[in-house]
Order: C-alpha cells, then sequence, then structure tokens
C-alpha cells in the first residue's frame, strides 16, 4: 500500500468517526430518560411523533426504543433514499419526497401530519425530530400559493448562491408550517423537539426552517432577499404578490417569542457540526496526528474557502514537527453559472486539487455529512497532488470543469469521488485534510 492510498483510507476512517458522534439514533435515544422525566412532572394523554428531515428515520428509531408503550402513533417524511429496504418502524409511519425541491410527495405526507396534529389537545404531547432537510420534506404551501411557485423560488435560491438562513427567511414566509406556524396549529398540545442542526451558529429558526421555533425574519427580509440576488423579476408573480401583501400587512407574520403557546415548547438541539468534528479529531489524535480544529463555521463561496484552507494548510505545513491533521466544518455556497452536475464540496475540492498540483504533502476531504452532494450519489472527493495530472492524463482539464461547475464529472472520471451512499445523519459538511 502506498503512502497516498493510506491517506485516503485514514481520510475515510476519520470521516466515518465523525458520523458515528452525530448517529441520530443514539442521540436521539438519549433523549428518552428526559422525555419520560417530563412525562413523569406532566402527565399526558397520549404521546404522539412528527419527524422531518434526512436523520428522521434513524431518530425514529430511537424514539420508538426509548419510549415504547408510551408512544401512540407517529409519521415521519425523509429524503428519496433515506429509508431502508427493511423497515424496522412499528409505531410510525414513514414517507420519501423530494429534497432539496420539494414536491407533492412532501405536500401529502405533511397533509397526514397535519391531519394527525389537528387531533390533539392540551393533554397530548408531541415529540418532533427535526433534521436537516425538513425545509424541503415538510411542505404545506401558505393560502394563495401553489407548490410549483415553490418550486420554482426554491430552485431559483439553490442557484443564487444564497445561504441556509437567507434560504429558509423566504421560504418560512411562503408556508403553512414553516417559521413556528407548525406549534401554532399544535397548539393547545405541547411539543418536545429534538434537533439535529444542519446550519451554521445552530440557529433554531433556520433548522428546518424552524417549524416549532420563533421566527426572528420578516416579509421584509424575504423580499430583500429576492432583491439581494437579482430575483425580483424571475420569481413567480404569485410569490411576489404573496410577500409585498405580507409586508403591508394583509398576511399575518410568522410567529415571534411572544406568542403564548410557546410557553409549551420545549426546543433541544442535540447534535452539531462541531460534535461531528471531535469525533474526527479524537481519532486523529489517536491515529497519532497533531490535530486541530480550524472553525466549524466555513462558510461563503467553496472556491473561497478551499484558498483559505490552503493557505492556513501551508502555515501549518512550515511549523509541523509530526504529521498534521486539520478538520474543519461548516457550509459553503456555489453560485451556479455553468451546466455542469456537482455540489459544494467537490466544488471545493476541484479548487484545492487546482492549489496543490504537484504537492506531495497535502490530500484533502471535503464531504457532506448526509452523504450526498448536490444532486449526486456522491457525498464529496478525496484530492491529493495528482488530481489534476491524472485528468490532464485523461484528457481532462481541471479548471474549465471548475468553471462549468462540473466536478462531479471531473472526479468520477479521475477516480476522486467518495460515495458512501446515504449516511442517516445531517450536520452540514466536514473538511479533512491531512499533512505529512
Amino acid at each position: 500500500m502506498n503512502k497516498d492510498v493510506s491517506r485516503r483510507e485514514l481520510l475515510t476512517f476519520l470521516f466515518r468517526e465523525a458520523l458515528k458522534r452525530v448517529d441520530p439514533y443514539r442521540l436521539t435515544l438519549a433523549q428518552a430518560d428526559h422525555i419520560r422525566e417530563s412525562l413523569a412532572r406532566r402527565p399526558v394523554k397520549a404521546v404522539y411523533v412528527a419527524g422531518f428531515g434526512k436523520a428522521s428515520y434513524p431518530m425514529a428509531l430511537g424514539m420508538e426504543e426509548g419510549l415504547g408503550d408510551l408512544m401512540k402513533e407517529g409519521i415521519i417524511i425523509t429524503k428519496d433514499g433515506h429509508l431502508p429496504a427493511e423497515n424496522r418502524l412499528s409505531r410510525i409511519r414513514a414517507f420519501e419526497a423530494s429534497h432539496p425541491v420539494p414536491d407533492e410527495r412532501g405536500v401529502r405526507a405533511t397533509s397526514r401530519v397535519l391531519e394527525m396534529v389537528d387531533a390533539l389537545d392540551e393533554d397530548d404531547l408531541l415529540i418532533c425530530l427535526t433534521s436537516g432537510g425538513g425545509s424541503a420534506l415538510f411542505v404545506a404551501p401558505s393560502d394563495g400559493l401553489s407548490l410549483d411557485d415553490k418550486q420554482a423560488v426554491t430552485d431559483l435560491l439553490l442557484r443564487s448562491g444564497a445561504d441556509i438562513s437567507e434560504l429558509n427567511a423566504v421560504r418560512k414566509h411562503l408556508s403553512a408550517v414553516k417559521g413556528g406556524r407548525f406549534a401554532e396549529r399544535v397548539a393547545p398540545a405541547g411539543i418536545i423537539n429534538l434537533i439535529i442542526s444542519d446550519v451554521i451558529g445552530n440557529a433554531l429558526d433556520v433548522i428546518a426552517s424552524g417549524p416549532t421555533v420563533p421566527d426572528p425574519t420578516s416579509f421584509d427580509e424575504a423580499l430583500r432577499v429576492l432583491e439581494k440576488y437579482s430575483l425580483m423579476k424571475k420569481a413567480p408573480p404569485g410569490v411576489l404578490d404573496f410577500l409585498k401583501k405580507g409586508r403591508e400587512g394583509r398576511y399575518p407574520e410568522t410567529p415571534g417569542p411572544d406568542a403564548a403557546f410557546f410557553d409549551r415548547v420545549e426546543n433541544i438541539l442535540i447534535g452539531t457540526n462541531r460534535k461531528a468534528l471531535e469525533g474526527a479529531a479524537d481519532a486523529a489524535m489517536q491515529s497519532g496526528y497533531d490535530t486541530e480544529i480550524l472553525t466549524d463555521t466555513l462558510s461563503g463561496e467553496a472556491r473561497d474557502a478551499a484558498a483559505w484552507l490552503f493557505e492556513v494548510a501551508n502555515s501549518f505545513i512550515e511549523k509541523r514537527v509530526r504529521p498534521v491533521c486539520l478538520i474543519s466544518g461548516g457550509e459553503t455556497t456555489v453560485q451556479v453559472k455553468g451546466d455542469g452536475k456537482g455540489g459544494r464540496n467537490m466544488e471545493l475540492a476541484l479548487a484545492f486539487a487546482l492549489l496543490i498540483e504537484g504537492r506531495e504533502d497535502i490530500t484533502l476531504l471535503s464531504a457532506g455529512t448526509d452523504g450526498t452532494d448536490g444532486p449526486t450519489d456522491a457525498a464529496g472527493a478525496i484530492v491529493d497532488g495528482d488530481s489534476i495530472s491524472k485528468g490532464r492524463m485523461g484528457g481532462l482539464d481541471a479548471r474549465d470543469f471548475l468553471e462549468r461547475n462540473d466536478s462531479y464529472n471531473y472526479f468520477r472520471k479521475t477516480g476522486d469521488l467518495l460515495i458512501t451512499g446515504p449516511t442517516g445523519t445531517n450536520v452540514m459538511d466536514i473538511q479533512i485534510i491531512i499533512l505529512q
């Protein structure tokens, strides 16, 4: 085994150790005692479950095992491909729907959730299982808006380079369940919401668009997002009309912290990107590497993030005594200008590969913790000093692929893709750099 292969295997191992630290099943099961204590303090008539996001299936398994007969029924909605062939849930019904652009299946599954919670009263408890991807999967357009409207504006924002907070500020104001409106719908029943974060800073109102969290954004802010990314002339007329009427006060604003029903809502953050990074860091140190977590808030354009990571890596190379492992996490963005196929992690990796061409001392992994990067079957990519020369030998121009946002097809041909399949969790992205 040559040293490059061993580095790649080490990076893959460290990535999997990061995922273990944020295993949704274990994180949720660990909350069962807290929920039982809550039930002992305030006995309820019945316990129900509603889950939405890429991690909702393993979270539901943990909840079924932790509560058993205390739970009456439940419904979860997860992304296509995230339900195993052998569904082990017995009390909770599971549905798949489209992500990141919502579809009719998400609308139908959300309707079933709403039918369930509409029957609850003040003596019932709803346990929510919320994780990244919930914004697209838990979908109920506001009255007067269509699914087509939601799909069109979501696609425009995803391509514009808007970050998740900006995207969700718009989505909240086009929805009957986001931005705290679901908690309003569930009232007067109580809610305990277990949350796995996929957003920088772990802002609870942004994760899955905060269905049970007071919303600090407004109709005006939603319109400003569209203006910022020059989408006022591209967005569906129905969306613009709805947001403008909302700004004028003709539609009710999303509920804020003074809404009384939030008194019966407990939001608990159980999984974060930082936890995943710590899992990778612990494994790297045990493998004999001087290890440092650089940040869990990596953001901005993927190419700019690649340049920053390259600069930091070079500074460590100059002073290292032993092999070094640098770890970062967060969520970058890509302004899509080309017609290629890829995701933010592969875009970052390709930009990084161009910077380290010919180097023998740097190897990088960049991957999404959910196992999917953009509309592809890859989690991301692993690159080293040979990644560009391998492409050149195959007649590939890496810069051309980067400009066309076609990193997936570049790495597919060089063999640098990292393919894990759906991981069952979602805490943004991870970059791991080995310096030897």
